[in-house]
């Protein structure tokens, strides 16, 4: 009888659950605040301003890391499509102390917007890669800053062994602290292609032992690598889901000069996805991590003297209305096919 019970009641949190994602509500019925802001996804900008209070913006900052694919620990020459350069300001600019790429950056980013509070973006290589002797004071210098609210690390699920991990809790438990691990796929035939030098049992260890330590745990990922279908891709949609990650970062592949993978597509080897099916994709993708899932990027492009395609996403802007656009024609939003339950 009382197994009888328990499965009425499982079929009951079901139905409700069904109905509230019907309705756009979150799992436990309450509709979230972005959707009330008339957002179709949990969007970075969106999440900063409800933590902060205003708007907050991230200062791309370069320690001088290498990543173990690179310096022959584990392989050698980096990820396939990789120029850190080409994603990094702070790499493409002559070295300074933390400090200074921090006031540089700031310069920078007033030259365009009104912004009073920073992150410390700890971005370009692997940034967890060194003795917590040489990253304590990495970190702390850029938590030093006056106008600095917070960090973002960026690094690998393969580099960051407990005492990495302690000093992260320690720094968690006082200032706000993003990890970003870059999963990139669940796939382990795509992580071979790339040259990434780990596989997905890598990322799972890393967020396995990153749970419940203070940060948020963003993971990374590519949509549209070579011999991914869209069922591949939203495979890795429904594995994050069920991990429950706080964040994602998500960005269509795309080429820079100097790279395998531009070599590759020169050769016709690999075709870069086209705008409409990278849109399509993204959004099956959105519907399906739970509505507290906060997206912090939904494309990704290069500077022009590093950028060979696809030339469709140099514009920002008209790819975040066509995903908009998407998520009207649908009548759809983030978590709209989510299938597990409140936290």
């Amino acid at each position: 009888m009382a197994s009888n019970t328990m499965a009425a009641d499982e079929l009951e949190i079901d139905r409700r659950g069904a109905e509230n994602r019907a309705e756009g509500l979150d799992p436990a019925g309450i509709l979230p605040g972005w959707r009330a802001a008339g957002l179709r996804y949990y969007s970075y900008n969106f999440f900063l301003r409800q933590k902060f209070g205003c708007r907050v913006h991230k200062i791309s900052l370069d320690a001088g890391f290498t990543c173990p694919n690179v310096d022959g620990t584990v392989a050698r020459g980096g990820c396939t499509f990789c120029d850190n350069r080409s994603f990094s300001p702070s790499r493409r600019l002559p070295r300074q102390g933390i400090l200074g790429q921090f006031e540089e950056g700031i310069r920078r980013v007033r030259r365009q917007y009104n912004v009073e509070r920073f992150l410390a973006y700890f971005q370009p290589a692997t940034n967890t890669y060194a003795p917590v002797a040489r990253l304590r004071p990495l970190y702390e210098e850029a938590l030093s800053h006056p106008q600095a609210v917070g960090l973002a690390i960026g690094t690998r699920p393969d580099c960051v062994p407990p005492d990495v991990l302690d000093l992260l809790e320690e720094l968690a438990g006082r200032t706000y602290l993003s990890v970003e691990y870059g999963m990139q796929t669940m796939h382990d035939r795509s992580l071979d292609w790339m040259n990434r030098g780990h596989h997905h049992d890598a990322f799972l260890d890393a967020i396995e032992r990153s749970r419940g330590r203070g940060f948020e745990i963003c993971a990374h990922v590519i949509l549209g690598l070579p011999g991914e279908t869209p069922a591949d891709m939203l495979a890795t949609a429904r594995e994050l889901a069920r991990l429950r990650v706080d964040a994602v970062k998500l960005h269509n592949l795309y080429a820079v000069r100097n790279t395998p993978l531009a070599e590759q597509v020169a050769r016709g080897e690999v075709t870069l996805i086209d705008r409409d099916a990278y849109v399509r994709t993204l959004v099956d993708f959105l519907e399906l991590p739970p509505t507290d899932c906060v997206v912090e990027r939904i494309s990704g492009d290069a500077p022009p003297d590093y950028f060979i395609g696809p030339a469709w996403c140099l514009d920002k802007p008209a790819v975040r209305a066509a995903v908009d656009a998407e998520f009207v024609r649908r009548g759809t939003w983030q978590g709209r096919k989510w299938q597990g339950q409140a936290r």
